[in-house]
């Protein structure tokens, strides 16, 4: 018989009691159930609701029910219309009459939603911790390249000169970004919606912000219809992870790309790479593309959210239950893919030396070749016309700007002196971006240390 039986006869058909249960995924949220449990069971003898002593048999028969459940000692009942009634079924069996009383004052509306922020709130834990990892992993890779050039790219075509560094600091921005959506979406689901019980509140004489605190809450949801229906939280986690999985893709496009035998980049270690079935030479990025691959799911997390709730009046609706594999699986892919990047990066063999010979084959110091002129006062779009003449003759002729003989300059321009020479070499050019930011060996310095500074902060 249902817990819920008295108006229905609280027995459906076997299929509509699978279409209904939620209990196969819902289980991850059974430490958060039974903690909100224990602090509404406090809660409700702080109150003169329960006594003491019912209190404390509810807490410890809940105590006892994570213990096994821990230790696999109790498994999940396949047949539990979710992780709430199972639990409260538990603890029935286990210590009688007193079970029954712990539902007093909630309803399973409140006491989802409090258990799926409580979940979310400890998983946004983990996902900081392992975005920070991974910003540990690209910023000692930094750190070991700060004299290593490589070209920079627009339109996937070589542009400018940048230090490697400053290429794997970006992402790291990117990364300490993501972390502050995490935080900013942590701390507005921070707020306690139980005590809302089914929408319209309770006729008991709760405290909700007793347990709230209890249960490490900055606040309680000041709207029991809200409190109940807001599915918000879920909707910004969500949507951070989408943000931090374009980040993560773009990365391992960047590795898909420089560990191609066109780029000869990086090498990925061998614990981060596959072979081919059938082609003995292959050494296929395949970790990192499945992270560009699962981006796609993630989004796909999101979009399923936002398209369940926009279209449901207050307050609670069935349709909610499909909040859960949504976000659930958004965070778990999100950590998975994490936990592969970092030691993917961490082991990644950098080739400076074809970095350099790609950068010199680009013709990447074109900038620097006009702004000599410029800074002879020759006007740029003239100087710009003069490099592009130059850089042309180079193509036609298989040289670079910095074999190109004096003479060749002074044909475009009686301003070149000897002096051109060391203006175009490219560890000239990329000293020369002194700006706050750029990819200059002091700014990208002060980049390595600002980062670490962050996380030396965020891991203290």
């Amino acid at each position: 018989m249902k817990l819920w039986a008295g108006r229905t006869s609280g027995k459906t058909d076997s299929a509509a009691d699978d279409f209904n249960s939620s209990i196969r995924f819902d289980q991850k949220m059974y430490r958060q159930d039974i903690r909100g449990s224990i602090a509404h069971a406090k809660m409700l003898a702080k109150q003169g609701i329960l006594t003491e002593t019912e209190a404390e048999r509810i807490v410890r028969g809940l105590t006892d029910i994570l213990g096994d459940l821990e230790t696999g000692r109790l498994p999940f009942d396949p047949g539990a219309e979710d992780i709430h009634m199972f639990i409260e079924q538990e603890l029935t069996a286990r210590i009688g009459e007193d079970g029954k009383r712990l539902h007093t004052a909630r309803s399973r509306n409140d006491q989802v939603a409090l258990d799926l922020r409580l979940y979310l709130r400890d998983a946004c834990g983990e996902i900081l911790r392992a975005v920070h990892t991974a910003a540990r992993a690209l910023l000692d890779k930094a750190k070991e390249n700060t004299g290593t050039i490589l070209p920079g790219y627009t339109h996937l075509q070589r542009a400018q000169p940048v230090l490697f560094a400053q290429h794997l600091l970006a992402y790291d921005w990117m990364l300490i970004r993501d972390a502050g959506r995490i935080r900013d979406a942590v701390r507005r689901m921070n707020a306690s919606p139980i005590g809302a019980c089914a929408l319209s509140g309770t006729t008991y004489d709760t405290d909700r912000r007793y347990e709230a605190e209890e249960l490490g809450f900055d606040s309680v949801c000041p709207n029991s219809m809200d409190a109940v229906s807001d599915r918000d939280f879920a909707l910004e986690v969500s949507a951070a992870c989408s943000i931090l999985m374009m980040h993560l893709s773009r990365l391992s496009e960047e590795l898909i790309l420089w560990s191609s035998w066109e780029f000869r980049f990086v090498e990925l270690d061998d614990d981060y790479t596959t072979g081919s079935s059938i082609m003995p030479q292959k050494k296929n990025p395949d970790m990192a593309e499945l992270i560009r691959g699962k981006t796609g799911r993630v989004y796909g997390d999101l979009m399923s959210l936002l398209t369940v709730m926009k279209g449901l009046p207050l307050c609670y609706n069935k349709d909610m239950q499909e909040d859960k594999e949504a976000v659930f699986d958004a965070v778990d892919t999100v950590l998975a893919c994490l936990g592969i990047l970092s030691p993917m990066i961490a082991t990644m063999r950098v080739n400076r030396e074809n970095m350099k010979a790609a950068a010199q084959k680009g013709f990447i110091n074109a900038t620097d070749l006009a702004d000599y002129l410029t800074q002879k006062k020759l006007p740029f779009r003239d100087a710009y016309k003069i490099a592009g003449r130059l850089v042309n003759r180079c193509i036609r002729e298989g040289r670079i700007l910095e074999d190109m003989p004096l003479e060749a300059f002074r044909e475009e321009s009686s301003l070149f002196e000897a002096d051109v020479y060391e203006c175009i070499a490219l560890e000239r050019c990329v000293k020369k971006r002194i700006s706050e930011g750029g990819t200059g060996p002091d700014s990208v310095l002060k980049q390595i240390a600002d980062v670490e500074a962050y996380l030396s902060r965020e891991n203290g």
